[in-house]
């Protein structure tokens, strides 16, 4: 049998000398069988009972957490119908697992694959989730919570005793803004209708002609019940300078919400070529959105907590009562299916153009931020709520204008937003780096670098080191560097840019100084400097004289300096001109370490 590819690599990196512990997340547990079978059997099965209890997941038997290397690989002499019995009858209601043994060069394992739970599934009357790389217990309103869930319990649907007549004037003005204001065709049309149809094309009104949850929640005097806090402070630390409170209608309280922060927030004019010129504001309109209206529609309306804003100068941070839906976690916020507790008030809210079609909120986010050259979204979760907070700030102009250059379908992609984002601060980049922040498997990740290191994108190119193996290390391409400029947080340099005039130079001239090089290329002292040492250390030149510092140092070609192409194959270089040394009296200008 084939090993799973996800547990195949976690094996081939503890026989690397990785520990199995370390490895250990909220989808991946090691275990082993001790002396006592029976005790093994139990751990087994409440292991896969907390997997059940979250998202699924797989727990590999035979591997020991410790030590490192081969060693930790010890078997399992148990066979695969007795686990996979005895795992059924000891969890209550009986779970049914995947079981194989599999053949690893290191040893031999047994590979139970758990899914996710139906329903939750006990052992000895006891309820667990994974979270992370432990079990947590669950208490009773986390279970019921869960089963609704699970059930598919729509809590916004659910009918009230109010009917269409009772929706607020007000609030139903404001959703018209919203479907006028809109660029779809559909919604703009929605706008037209008289109150009643509006409702009914939402959503909002049951079968008998009753407002259900979502509808009184949109649209009816909510009676006091607060919804939304907003806090704003000039500094994370200081005083308050606004704190309001809001009740039902919720379409009323969110449009409030997100005039006061568009109100805070500073604007950047930003130049995007062409003569065209836009306002960027230090936090982006769209995660701002996203942040606000996901809360609302995602959380558990059965805490009677409200949604709070926190808002300070560049940073917004906005927490909603109730924890991640069963299956969704701060590890896989970013790629997990789309599920709301709240379905028929999401529905209602994207129809309201106040949201985007499932599944693209989060995406929406991380793109948002990250094209601005700002980090992604942070999100924290516990047992009662989750949390998102965004870090803003001065948007990365050249960032911006390059982005703004790109393909629409490029710029909102989120996994190139998140790849041109890292590469802004490291040289390179791997599939493996990339698997936490995309939020998606090695081979998914190859997938996307490969795509943006072709045509017509080209954004990317393996490093000629890496160029042949299955898995390459990336690299900006020139064009990108040069277009990027100060947004790149390194100046990478190839045989296709800087280094190449100093070469052709040096072969031309055989001997040069800084001073030549700094009237070739027009550069400062310290980047001439820079240029030249670092051609040095490659071994492409080499020092010619005595002298260490100043005007008097000279280079020569080094051995192993790459060797002129034939006429047939050269590159196309222009000639590169011997400048003439100007005559001078002052030497302040020259490289301080003469490099």
């Amino acid at each position: 049998m084939v090993l799973p590819p996800d547990v195949s690599a976690a094996l081939d990196e503890i026989v690397a000398g990785a520990a199995a512990h370390d490895l250990e997340s909220d989808v991946l547990d090691f275990k082993t069988v001790g002396r006592s079978v029976d005790d093994a059997l139990t751990d087994l099965a409440e292991a896969a009972a907390c997997f059940a209890g979250a998202r699924g997941g797989t727990i590999v038997v035979g591997v020991r957490d410790r030590p490192e290397g081969a060693d930790a690989f010890v078997g399992c002499d148990v066979d695969v119908p007795t686990v996979r019995h005895q795992i059924f009858e000891r969890t209550e209601p009986g779970l049914t697992v995947g079981v194989e043994r599999h053949t690893h060069p290191a040893g031999e394992v047994l590979v139970i694959q758990v899914p996710e739970g139906a329903t939750l599934h006990a052992v000895k009357g006891r309820y667990t989730e994974r979270v992370g790389a432990s079990c947590m217990p669950m208490n009773a309103a986390r279970i019921e919570r869960v089963m609704a869930d699970r059930r598919g319990d729509d809590w916004s649907a659910h009918p009230t005793d109010l009917r269409p007549p009772d929706a607020d004037p007000i609030a139903l003005a404001v959703a018209r803004r919203f479907l006028t204001s809109s660029v779809d065709p559909r919604r703009q049309a929605y706008a037209r209708l008289d109150d009643p149809a509006l409702l009914r094309t939402l959503g909002v009104v049951t079968t008998d002609g009753f407002l259900n949850r979502a509808g009184a929640l949109l649209f009816a005097d909510g009676q006091g019940a607060e919804l939304l806090a907003y806090s704003h402070r000039r500094t994370p630390t200081g005083a308050l300078t606004a704190s309001e409170a809001f009740t039902a209608p919720l379409v009323v309280a969110i449009d409030r919400v997100l005039d006061l922060i568009s109100a805070r927030v500073d604007r950047t004019s930003v130049n995007t070529g062409g003569g065209v010129q836009v306002q960027v504001g230090d936090l982006p309109d769209t995660a701002v959105r996203e942040a606000l209206v996901n809360a609302v529609m995602h959380r558990d309306y059965r805490d009677l907590s409200r949604v709070t804003v926190e808002h300070a100068a560049t940073r917004l941070a906005v927490t909603s009562p109730g924890p991640f839906m069963s299956g969704i976690s701060t590890t896989n916020v970013l790629t997990a299916a789309s599920r709301s507790r709240n379905p028929r008030l999401a529905e209602a809210v994207r129809k309201l153009g106040l949201a985007e079609t499932a599944g693209t909120g989060v995406d929406r986010m991380y793109a948002a931020m990250t094209r601005l050259g700002h980090a992604p979204p942070v999100f924290e979760s516990d047992e009662a709520t989750v949390r998102v907070t965004l870090i803003g700030g001065a948007p990365n102009e050249y960032l911006t204008r390059y982005v703004a250059g790109l393909p629409p379908e490029t710029s909102d992609d989120v996994d190139t937003m998140l790849t041109l984002f890292t590469l802004l601060q490291r040289k390179t980049v791997t599939a493996a780096q990339m698997v936490g922040l995309l939020q998606k498997s090695e081979q998914e990740v190859q997938t996307t670098l490969d795509r943006l290191a072709a045509p017509p994108l080209s954004l990317l190119e393996p490093t000629r080191e890496s160029s042949r193996r299955t898995h390459p290390t990336y690299r900006l391409q020139e064009p990108a560097l040069a277009a990027l400029g100060p947004a790149v947080a390194y100046r990478r340099r190839t045989l296709d840019s800087a280094d190449r005039t100093i070469l052709e130079l040096v072969r031309e001239a055989g001997t040069i100084n800084a001073r030549m090089v700094r009237l070739m290329l027009d550069t400062d002292t310290v980047t001439t400097s820079r240029l030249l040492a670092d051609l040095v250390e490659r071994g492409w030149l080499v020092k010619t004289s005595r002298a260490t510092r100043g005007p008097a140092v000279t280079y020569g070609p080094g051995a192993l300096l790459p060797k002129k192409k034939s006429a047939r194959n050269r590159l196309s270089v222009p000639p590169v001109p011997v400048p003439t040394e100007p005559p001078s009296s002052s030497t302040t200008d020259e490289p301080a370490t003469g490099a």
